[in-house]
């Protein structure tokens, strides 16, 4: 654990794990949000990945913190699982050939190579979980089906992240409204725009880079956490978790000094807490 971590914690006293699901849990795009977490000790994570060659990239690089599943998690039907040329692609959701043709940039990444039937699991049947503190789902459009089959499981979470979808690159995928409004349903607003997405609308190519968009949005990873305004019906743990995912993941100072200050003022931090916590966030980093 660094130095400036178990500061951290030493602030906010906290002394449980926090509960991490990620579900479409294969590492395409480099280190999951929750990975400072992870290698601090201060977390522990269950993650769902159906792709076999995913998931077994996942159970060799894991640490004994980790436990990976083959699930699929949805409504508890079976659903079609279109396997593309780019796992990354691969979706239960077709992807939409009239989107492809506007943004070529993503060559034949998106082709369906094969296609397959899957069991799924609701999340709230997965006896392997217990109740979520932070949430990372990817699953190119298949997020609503886990969130109303896991009303249960989530109702005390505390922070997700989720990707969302501005234009739609498969067919029949949920709009960012609908994925909103479900959000909203577990008292979480967003937070933070985490990823933000964007295409070059065909046939221009700027500088002559397929890859170097303009103004097109496509999707984003996007945060969410409990609406603070309900402070009072919050734990003193999960405040100092919520503080801890704040700070840790996302650099979300003001988030964490909010959820100390209410710490301190029903008598579960220190009186001089806030003053400690910006002593911390205000020390010399070391640029390496």
């Amino acid at each position: 654990m660094t130095d400036s971590v178990s500061q951290l914690m030493g602030i906010l006293g906290l002394d449980e794990p926090i509960r991490v699901v990620d579900i479409g849990a294969n590492p395409i795009d480099g280190p999951a949000p929750y990975a400072p977490l992870l290698d601090a000790g201060l977390a522990t994570v269950t993650g769902f990945e159906p792709q076999a060659e995913a998931l077994e990239r996942l159970i060799t690089a894991k640490s004994d913190r980790e436990t990976y599943l083959p699930y699929a998690v949805g409504d508890g039907g079976e659903l079609p699982l279109h396997l593309c040329a780019y796992s990354g692609w691969t979706s239960s959701l077709r992807p939409d050939a009239r989107s492809l043709d506007l943004f070529r940039m993503f060559g034949n990444n998106a082709d369906v190579v094969s296609e397959i039937t899957v069991p799924t699991r609701r999340l709230d049947d997965i006896a392997e979980v217990g109740p979520i503190d932070f949430l990372k789902i990817d699953i190119q459009g298949g997020e609503p089906a886990v969130f109303r089959n896991g009303r249960d499981k989530l109702a005390g979470v505390l922070m997700v992240q989720t990707e969302i979808s501005f234009f739609p690159l498969y067919e029949h995928q949920p709009a960012f409204g609908e994925i909103d409004l479900l959000l909203r349903e577990f008292g979480l607003l967003p937070h933070h725009f985490d990823n933000v997405k964007k295409g070059l609308i065909t046939p221009m190519q700027w500088d002559q880079n397929p890859f170097r968009p303009l103004n097109q949005l496509l999707e984003a990873d996007l945060v969410y956490s409990r609406d603070l305004r309900e402070h009072a019906t919050m734990a003193d743990v999960e405040l100092r978790k919520m503080a801890a995912i704040a700070h840790v993941c996302y650099g979300s100072f003001d988030l964490a000094m909010n959820c100390l200050m209410r710490l301190r003022d029903r008598g579960a931090a220190p009186p001089g807490v806030i003053k400690d916590y910006l002593a911390l966030i205000n020390r010399p980093r070391v640029m390496g």
